[in-house]
């Protein structure tokens, strides 16, 4: 009896813990249900944050390619502006600088008019003093006087009758020969003399072509003694008064450069442009050339 009261009571225990672990059971299973339904909750919490970040960051990132592509479109407009401004400034440069060069050739035409005309009119005047010369009957000569006797002196010529011994006075030297003798002096640094050979043939010879060779020569001695000035007249004289000389390039060149060491930029830059332009093809167009690029200035095209 007592073993079954025993067993029975081992069933009820037995029962008993069965249902209390089944209820341990339930209630695990139920908290386990609520844990995961929250970590559902917040997975499902996190997906829409990711989607909401991967959404305003397309956003973002859209903004970001069109500011870049305005700022790129913004640049080439700003480049082709700059480049369209700086072909127009180049080209209002160059028009001015043509003008300036045309106006330059211009009174350079009108000097060399005048001085032209300035040269007519003294040969204009030089043929009337002849002419006159020519249509007045000559002075009677007055009668010489018998030779004295030996022994006594001779007697005195009347006033304005030459005697032998008297050399004829303003006699012109031969033109070649004096324009040679000029050019070997200066060859050999003789400037002086060569200076005093060279004025000759401009002084008896004055509208030959030769005496604008030795206008050349003569600004060639003052360029060689740093005389730019005066080598700046003399070369103007051959630009003005023979611009058909053959030295008339090198003229041009050597004016322009004694400008230039006069600090006068302007005024010998028009000039190798000048030079350039009206004999483009010479060794001298060459060295203005280059010495137009050494000095950074934009050489014209020829018009």
């Amino acid at each position: 009896m007592h073993s079954k009261t025993l067993r029975n009571r081992f069933v009820v225990a037995a029962l008993f813990a069965l249902v209390f672990v089944s209820a341990q059971a339930r209630a695990a299973s139920k908290e386990i249900i609520e844990l995961q339904t929250q970590v559902q909750q917040l997975l499902d919490n996190v997906q829409r944050i990711q989607s909401t970040l991967d959404t305003r960051f397309g956003v973002l990132q859209n903004l970001a390619q069109q500011t870049a592509d305005n700022a790129t479109q913004m640049n080439a407009a700003v480049t082709a502006l700059q480049q369209k401004i700086a072909a127009e400034s180049e080209a209002t440069n160059g028009k001015l600088d043509s003008n300036s060069g045309q106006i330059q050739s211009l009174n350079d035409s009108v000097d060399e008019l005048k001085s032209r005309i300035a040269k007519l009119e003294k040969s204009i005047q030089d043929l009337q003093a002849q002419l006159q010369n020519v249509q007045s009957p000559p002075a009677a000569m007055p009668a010489v006087p018998a030779p004295a006797a030996s022994g006594t002196a001779p007697a005195a010529l009347p006033a304005g009758v030459p005697s032998a011994a008297t050399p004829l006075s303003n006699q012109a030297p031969p033109l070649q020969e004096t324009l040679q003798a000029g050019v070997r002096d200066y060859n050999a640094a003789k400037y002086e003399v060569a200076s005093g050979e060279f004025e000759d043939v401009v002084h008896y010879y004055p509208l030959d072509d030769l005496a604008g060779t030795a206008q050349f020569y003569l600004g060639e001695i003052a360029y060689r003694q740093m005389a730019y000035a005066d080598a700046v007249k003399a070369y103007n004289a051959v630009l003005e008064g023979f611009p058909g000389n053959s030295k008339a390039p090198a003229a041009q060149l050597h004016k322009g450069l004694a400008l230039l060491k006069l600090s006068r930029k302007d005024a010998g830059v028009t000039e190798l442009r000048l030079l350039i332009k009206r004999h483009p093809q010479t060794p001298e167009a060459a060295q203005a050339r280059t010495k137009l690029n050494a000095l950074g200035v934009k050489i014209l095209a020829a018009h």
